[in-house]
């Protein structure tokens, strides 16, 4: 199997209060924070009938990652696990994925709830959250498994 690279280039930028990865929220729907997502004049038509959707799906850059490791530690564990099994960004593909809720739309700007990555964060995309697609029930959580509330839900990178 050959490997192909690909180019994206920002549709937008994302603005939030937090400046580093240190004690910011770890998951948006854990997050209550608000701020902005811009999207740039030349993609402001793809944002026509958006505002009807109670929740947005924002893929972004994790461009202020650590160095790329496929073992790391998890805030949420004291052990080492595949990259693949967290959502730590120290990934081979810098690509980060929030849902988050969009409170209202200001022409090319989304006010939205619930960010959990760091101001000036490059934004690749936005989808629509729609539950009857993106709801899946699950019987495992791996790892995670019992350990749902036992530790704050902000950044700590080890």
């Amino acid at each position: 199997m050959s490997q192909t690279e690909y180019t994206f280039t920002p549709i937008g930028v994302i603005h939030s209060e937090f400046v580093e990865r240190e004690g910011m929220p770890c998951q948006s729907a854990r997050s209550g924070a608000e701020g902005t997502v811009e999207v740039f004049d030349a993609y402001g038509e793809g944002l026509r009938d958006i505002e009807g959707f109670s929740h947005i799906i924002l893929i972004y850059v994790f461009d202020r990652r650590g160095e790329v490791s496929l073992t790391v530690r998890p805030f949420l564990d004291d052990a080492d696990h595949g990259v693949f099994s967290t959502r730590h960004p120290n990934r081979p593909n810098p690509i980060g994925l929030s849902v988050v809720e969009l409170l209202r739309r200001d022409g090319n700007r989304l006010i939205v709830k619930g960010l959990d990555m760091l101001d000036q964060t490059p934004l690749l995309d936005i989808k629509p959250y729609v539950p009857r697609f993106d709801h899946h029930p699950a019987d495992r959580t791996g790892w995670l498994s019992g350990q749902e509330d036992q530790r704050p839900w902000k950044a700590s990178y080890r």
